[in-house]
C-alpha cells in the first residue's frame, strides 16, 4: 500500500480527475447545437483530439495522462500499472467526467444545454453494431497509445501527444455517425449523470471501449512486443511495489552520494 502514501501518487490522481474534466468540458462544448450555427463533425472531431493532444503533453509525464477508464483498465490488463492507481485513475477519471458536465452545463444557457451531446445511438444503428464500432475505434486508439508511449521503442518516434490527439480526432470522424463516438466510458457517463438520463444502450458505452483497449492491450503487450519478466515481477507490478533495474540503480547512486556527503 505504500504506492498510495506518496505525494506523486496524489498528485497523478488529482491530475487524472483535473484532466478529464477539462477534456469533457471542451469536447461536450464542441458538440453543443448553438441556435445560431450547428457544430460540424469535423470541429468536433478537432476539438476532441487537439484537447486529449494538449492534455498528454500537459499532464503525460506526471499522471501517464489516461484520461479513460478503458485505457487505464487496459493499462491494467498489461501489467504496467498497480491495481490500486487502475482504481484511483478510474474513479478520478468519472468524477473529473461528471465535474467536466456538470461545469458546461451550468455555464450554457439553458436553450442551448440540450441533451450535453450524451452518446447515443444514431441513424438506426444497433446496440450489437454500435459495440462492435465502439471496440475498433478503441482498439486503435489504445494501440496508438501503447506504441507511442513505449519507452522501448528506438529512433525517433515522433510527438506521441499528437499521436494520440489524431488517433481520437480520426475516430470520432468516424464514430460520430454511429454512437457520437465515445472511445471513453468517462465521455459518457459524466453528462449522462448530468443531464439524468441513461439510454437502454448505455452500456455499450462503457463494454466496447474497456473491450477495445484490453484487446489492443493483450495483443501489444503479450504477442507484439512483450516484457520478459518472471512471475514475481509481474505480481509485484500489480502491488505497485515493483522496481526496474533502472531505478535501483538510481536510488543506489543517491543514497552513495548521500554517503559521501555526510561527515564522518
Amino acid at each position: 500500500l505504500w504506492e498510495i502514501l506518496t505525494l506523486a501518487f496524489a498528485r497523478a490522481v488529482f491530475v487524472e480527475f483535473l484532466s478529464t474534466l477539462i477534456f469533457v468540458f471542451i469536447g461536450l462544448g464542441s458538440a453543443l447545437k448553438w441556435p445560431s450555427a450547428l457544430p460540424s463533425i469535423l470541429q468536433i472531431s478537432l476539438a476532441f483530439g487537439l484537447a486529449i493532444g494538449t492534455l498528454v503533453q500537459a499532464f503525460g509525464h506526471i499522471s501517464g495522462a489516461h484520461i479513460n477508464p478503458a485505457v487505464t483498465i487496459a493499462f491494467f490488463v498489461g501489467n504496467q500499472i498497480s491495481f490500486l492507481r487502475t482504481l484511483f485513475y478510474v474513479i478520478a477519471q468519472l468524477v473529473g467526467a461528471i465535474a467536466g458536465a456538470g461545469i458546461l452545463y451550468g455555464v450554457t444557457p439553458a436553450n442551448t444545454r440540450g441533451n450535453l451531446a450524451i452518446n447515443a445511438l444514431n441513424n438506426n444503428t444497433t446496440p450489437g453494431q454500435a459495440l462492435v464500432v465502439e471496440i475498433i475505434l478503441t482498439f486503435q486508439l489504445a494501440a496508438c497509445i501503447f506504441a507511442s508511449t513505449d519507452n522501448r521503442r528506438s529512433g525517433s518516434v515522433g510527438a506521441p501527444a499528437l499521436s494520440i490527439g489524431l488517433s481520437v480526432a480520426v475516430g470520432h470522424l468516424v464514430g460520430i455517425y454511429f454512437t457520437g463516438c465515445s472511445m471513453n466510458p468517462a465521455r459518457s457517463f459524466g453528462p449522462a449523470v448530468v443531464v439524468r438520463r441513461f439510454s437502454s444502450a448505455h452500456w455499450v458505452f462503457w463494454v466496447g471501449p474497456i473491450l477495445g483497449a484490453c484487446f489492443a492491450s493483450l495483443l501489444y503487450f503479450y504477442i507484439l512486443v512483450p516484457y520478459c519478466m518472471n512471475l514475481s515481477d509481474r505480481v509485484a507490478i500489480i502491488k505497485g511495489t515493483y522496481e526496474s533495474e533502472e531505478e535501483w540503480e538510481e536510488q543506489r547512486e543517491e543514497r552513495k552520494k548521500s554517503m559521501e556527503l555526510t561527515p564522518p
